[in-house]
């Protein structure tokens, strides 16, 4: 009979499938509370961002606001500014003894 090739002091080979079972099991475990803990986090994360959207929402309609005001008092300041030059013109021309005729003639 043939010699078999290698050594003849293997190790016997105990299979205890009910210790890796139990291990198997408590890995399963552990990624089963790995991952609620982690859906949670996701939970709780995605409600914070829906509250932080909301919020940049008001803000952002809030700055639309105040610029449209901005630009209203702009316009409003710069129309005062235009009365207000146009009337010392008109001072001006009616003190160097222009009439209101020649003044409005000159306005055309």
């Amino acid at each position: 009979m043939p010699r078999n090739k290698g050594s003849k002091n293997k190790p016997k080979v105990v299979n205890d499938f009910a210790s890796q079972i139990a291990e198997k099991q408590s890995t399963i475990e552990s990624l089963n509370t790995e991952i609620a803990s982690i859906t949670a986090n996701i939970d709780s994360l995605k409600a914070e961002l829906k509250t932080k959207r909301a919020a940049l929402k008001s803000a952002e309609k809030e700055v639309g606001k105040l610029e449209a005001k901005k630009a209203k008092a702009d316009q409003k300041a710069a129309e005062a500014a235009k009365k207000a030059e146009a009337e010392s013109v008109l001072k001006k021309l009616l003190a160097e003894g222009m009439s209101a005729d020649e003044i409005l003639t000159k306005l055309k």
